[in-house]
């Protein structure tokens, strides 16, 4: 979980209390701020999802490729053998 994530958490459930307070106090300039803040949040959490998805594929197609490099390393050596 990244930085984004958190905070984007955080802002939606701040603009969440916020929104109800705005409810409570029929406050509709509170709701409307409140109401924001929880989009913003929601936008900032998606985009550290998005970061954390393209981290774990980076990650990923690094491993296949260090896996792949040690089979053909390996496969060299057998040919190498064979080869003497």
């Amino acid at each position: 979980m990244n930085k984004d994530r958190v905070e984007g958490k955080m802002k939606d459930m701040g603009g969440r209390v916020e929104r109800q307070v705005g409810e409570w106090t029929d406050d509709p300039e509170k709701q409307v701020h409140g109401t924001a803040k929880q989009v913003e949040g929601k936008v900032q959490n998606t985009i550290g999802k998005a970061k954390d998805a393209a981290s774990r594929a980076a990650d990923d197609a690094k491993a296949r490729d260090e896996e792949r490099a040690k089979e053909r390393a390996e496969a060299d050596r057998q040919q190498d053998r064979r080869a003497s």
